[in-house]
Formats: structure tokens, sequence, C-alpha cells
């Protein structure tokens, strides 16, 4: 057992409940549109011009709608693993927002095992370690056969 602090390696993207861990998004309160990562300036939605957001813990399941393989190394701040390993990469549809959230998919996923609307969780994963903490990041995951959230 570890004595170091887990942290978020993004302050303010999501919550680090372990069980049920969400993405942080808005709403704006004029139009209702969902927005993540969060907006504080102006609604992005060209039918709106409301600047007032309300923050919201957004949905944890979704749908694939569309998916493909990172067969190269991100650049920084991005932590890779040595050696680089291939990683499959998700744009997940929320189900309450209707918003499509990109994200990275749980090791050991690749693309092989995907298929768009194929049911997705927000989950949790160890991103680095230094001195003092542990940082973690979210990735999309498939849901298991029978499983059900929200």
């Amino acid at each position: 057992m570890t004595d170091k602090t887990h942290i978020p390696a993004v302050e303010g993207l999501f919550t680090m409940d372990p069980s049920e861990p969400r993405l942080i998004g808005t709403r704006c309160r004029g139009c209702g549109t969902y927005f993540f990562p969060a907006e504080q300036t102006l609604c992005r939605n060209p039918a709106c011009d409301q600047t007032d957001f309300e923050e919201v813990a957004l949905s944890r399941t979704g749908k694939v709608w569309s998916y493909t393989s990172a067969s190269y190394k991100p650049p920084a701040p991005f932590v890779a693993k040595d050696p680089f390993e291939p990683f499959a990469i998700a744009a997940v549809e929320l189900e309450t927002e209707g918003i499509t959230i990109l994200g990275q998919v749980a090791d050991g996923i690749g693309v092989d095992a995907l298929a768009t609307g194929m049911p997705m969780e927000l989950v949790l994963r160890e991103l680095y370690q230094d001195d003092e903490h542990v940082y973690f990041t979210w990735n999309w995951k498939p849901v298991a056969a029978g499983a059900t959230h929200e």
C-alpha cells in the first residue's frame, strides 16, 4: 500500500471517485448545451449568446461513435510507457448529454475489441508517480455484458 496522495494529472477535468468517476463539464443556463472541458466564457452554441454556466458532473456512460489506434507517441505533457505501445482512442457519445467525448481506451483494449455503438464507461487509470503523488487520468472502457451503470 502506498502513502502517496492520489491526484488527477490535470486538475478540474474529472472526479477522483474510483468506483464512479465523472467528467466535469458545464451546462449553459440559457440554452442547456453541455460542454467538456468546462466552458466559462461564452456559449459555443451559435444560436445562444449566454455567459451563464453551471458546473455539472457528466454521464459516465455512453456509446462508441468512432474509434482509432494511436500508433505514435504523443508529445509532452502526455506520459507514455517506455517503450511506447500503441493504444486505442474512442469518441464516446454520452447518453444523457448527447455530446461526444474523445479519450484513450483502457489498457489492454485495442481497436480490434471495439465497435461503433458499443456501450462504454468512464474509469480511472494511474498515469504515473513521483515521490509524493500518484497521478491519475480517465479512460473509456467497454461495459461488461449485463452490467448496469449511471
